[in-house]
């Protein structure tokens, strides 16, 4: 993974972090505040139902005083119901436990547990009132846990002490809980989709300057190095470090610029004086000593021509462009390849190859490649040139021992020499092929070493 993929891998990973923990934070404090308000009210609802129960088990104590705990019933416990104002029912009289109430009761105004029917007085029993002998553990089943609130008041029956129960459904609770249920069942997961969304989208927006920044800085190269990443309007973290980049891009220019004249300017200089020791070296009287004399100038020479070539592309000087045919450029150019005897230059020209480029600068990279493979081949060196794909291919192979794979691309780098290159006589200054790559570049084509030699690709020319 390049620099610039594991850039934009760490924004989309805090990306999801900062959703993700948003996430996580709102809904563990929507999981509490649901399970508060869950016992909050549950427990109210609860309460309000022990305060009923209560109050029926309050009201029922003036009538379970006259009950008489029957053994044959139940040894145990027995329902009754509380006493209600007569109103209009008539004073009836009866002996209690056989449908009527007694006389006393009557003169006080309360039916009991009385029913006027027709005239008939029938004894109601009420489910959720119970006299028990017993506080509790004999109404288990009846005051079933969970169903329902119980209350228990003790009194004294016609029987002796006993404790007057009274209950009332918790059913109300349940449906309470129930609607509960179902608003926070679907309503909490929709919340916490609402809040990644809306962080995602938020932390997208705060993240935007800085894809656009890395995508900027992605474009900007050492030619180019002129363009500046864009200042967010926000006065924050951001717009912070984008004019630290602009301001370190400032200065890189500047060197960058300054170096490039340096390179240029002793380039140039050296070419004069270098070109009269040349001239002087040639008329002085022939020796051993003079012509190894020659052979350094001559490199010297090759030297300062390629470094001022460098810093003319470096300084993205515009091409004097115009159709050309390739084939012809290639032919002309590996023809005038520095020759060993024992080398043979064979072409393989394809006509009517045309292309739009720099004369100037193709010769140079098709001498620099043809120099190379004559320096390196046992025999022979072939040039090809042929259309292919909507492109003009240039091919240059030897029959040399080739450039293993892991150094395909090393080779490429200014001033390298793979080792066995390095000797005095091999000649080269490790410049001609960055010279070649930098004007393939140049006119919108690619340069590498294929499995057979070097290949060049440039786009033929549109019709």
């Amino acid at each position: 993974m390049s620099r610039w993929e594991w850039t934009v891998a760490g924004l989309a990973s805090v990306r999801v972090r900062a959703t993700v923990a948003a996430t996580l934070v709102v809904a563990l404090a929507l999981g509490l505040a649901a399970l508060i308000l869950v016992l909050a009210l549950r427990g109210s609802l609860v309460s309000v139902a022990d305060a009923e129960a209560t109050k029926k088990a309050m009201a029922a104590v003036p009538y379970a005083q006259t009950v008489e705990i029957k053994q044959a019933d139940d040894p145990e416990f027995q329902p009754v119901t509380p006493p209600t104002p007569a109103e209009t029912a008539p004073l009836v009289k009866g002996k209690a436990g056989e449908g009527g109430v007694a006389e006393d009761r009557v003169a006080e105004g309360k039916a009991g547990e009385i029913r006027l029917s027709d005239g008939k007085v029938e004894r109601v029993a009420d489910p959720d009132l119970l006299v028990t002998k017993q506080k509790a553990a004999a109404a288990l089943d009846w005051a079933a846990p969970g169903k329902y609130a119980v209350a228990g008041v003790e009194v004294v029956t016609a029987t002796g002490p006993a404790m007057l129960l009274a209950r009332v459904s918790l059913d109300s609770v349940q449906q309470a809980l129930q609607t509960l249920y179902q608003a926070l069942l679907p309503g909490v997961p929709a919340l916490l989709l609402v809040v990644a969304g809306v962080t995602w989208f938020s932390v997208g927006r705060a993240l935007g300057p800085v894809a656009a920044i890395r995508a900027k800085v992605a474009d900007i190269t050492a030619r180019d190095l002129n363009q500046r990443v864009p200042v967010p309007r926000s006065k924050d973290e951001i717009a912070a470090l984008a004019t630290t980049v602009n301001g370190t891009l400032d200065r890189l220019e500047t060197a960058v610029e300054r170096h490039k004249r340096f390179v240029a300017d002793a380039a140039h200089e050296l070419r004069s004086p270098i070109a009269t020791l040349r001239a002087r070296l040639e008329l002085a009287e022939p020796s051993e000593l003079t012509e190894e004399a020659l052979a350094d100038v001559e490199r010297l020479q090759s030297l300062a021509a390629d470094l001022l070539m460098l810093a003319k592309l470096d300084a993205g000087e515009p091409l004097r462009a115009a159709e050309l045919d390739l084939g012809q450029v290639a032919a002309e150019a590996a023809l005038r390849a520095r020759r060993r005897p024992e080398v043979r230059v064979e072409l393989d020209i394809e006509p009517d190859v045309v292309m739009t480029g720099s004369r100037a600068h193709l010769d140079r990279l098709v001498t620099n490649l043809a120099d190379n493979a004559v320096r390196h081949a046992a025999s022979t060196v072939r040039v090809r040139v042929a259309a292919d794909g909507g492109q003009a291919v240039l091919e240059v192979r030897d029959d040399g021992p080739g450039i293993p794979a892991d150094q395909r691309e090393a080779v490429f780098g200014r001033f390298t020499r793979l080792d066995e290159a390095r000797a005095r006589d091999a000649g080269g200054a490790g410049l001609g092929l960055p010279i070649a790559r930098d004007i393939a570049h140049l006119h919108e084509g690619s340069l590498v070493y294929g499995d057979r030699g070097f290949v060049a690709c440039f786009p033929l020319r549109d019709g």
